[in-house]
């Protein structure tokens, strides 16, 4: 683990939201971290620590709603990193557009955020729709925008059964308009033999499997 973690996990357990955003910024600033490793060593981590309640076992959701609202703000300050990094240290070139969104009733959005990121770090255009996006508004959007590839983020695994239908519904349209889709996000992670039963072109979940299919690598694919 970064040595970045502990001092930004105390500061985050304590809701110093102005700290927990300079020691994230000054890291990036000075070179010691990259947006990377930012996200998927401290950031990720960090939000998928639950915080319980005054009853055993119980999870503190207001607690977690502020983190969540504390780590969006890192997020959102990155983006010229991101940016910084896509034209320098990865020197990426286009490799398409996506379409990144969560499904109708999904609302945790933090995972697809940092996604959308990974994909502009690795060339790709992204149009970033975020949380409980309904069936319908999916299959506007793609018509919309036309994009190369959607990826759809699923966190709760209750939201399993909606993300099958919608991807019922766009694998209908995916020949003719001949996009990709992708499925990711912790649902995956702890279901993979559900989303692989849902027929999508990939399932990616790092950095790294975004990275390859940026480079076409084949162990992108399902």
């Amino acid at each position: 683990m970064h040595s970045l973690y502990d001092e930004f996990v105390a500061s985050l357990e304590k809701r110093e939201k102005e700290n927990c955003v300079k020691v994230c910024l000054d890291y990036l600033a000075n070179g010691a971290i990259d947006v990377v490793t930012l996200y998927e060593q401290i950031l990720a981590p960090a939000m998928n620590t639950p915080s319980y309640g005054t009853n055993e076992g119980e999870v503190n959701i207001w607690e977690e709603h502020s983190r969540t609202s504390i780590v969006r703000t890192i997020i959102e300050c990155c983006y010229p990193y991101v940016v910084k990094e896509r034209n320098e240290s990865y020197k990426s070139k286009k490799k398409g557009s996506v379409i990144v969104l969560c499904p109708t009733e999904e609302a945790h959005e933090t995972g697809a955020r940092m996604v959308a990121d990974f994909f502009t770090v690795t060339g790709f255009d992204v149009i970033f729709i975020g949380a409980s996006t309904p069936g319908d508004q999916t299959i506007d959007a793609i018509n919309y925008f036309n994009p190369d590839y959607v990826a759809i983020s699923i966190t709760n695994a209750y939201n399993l059964l909606t993300t099958a239908k919608v991807v019922k519904k766009i694998t209908d349209m995916k020949n003719s308009m001949n996009f990709k889709i992708i499925l990711g996000g912790r649902a995956c992670q702890t279901n993979p033999e559900t989303c692989k039963q849902m027929n999508p072109d990939y399932i990616l979940q790092t950095f790294d499997d975004i990275r390859n299919l940026a480079e076409g690598e084949p162990d992108a694919a399902v």
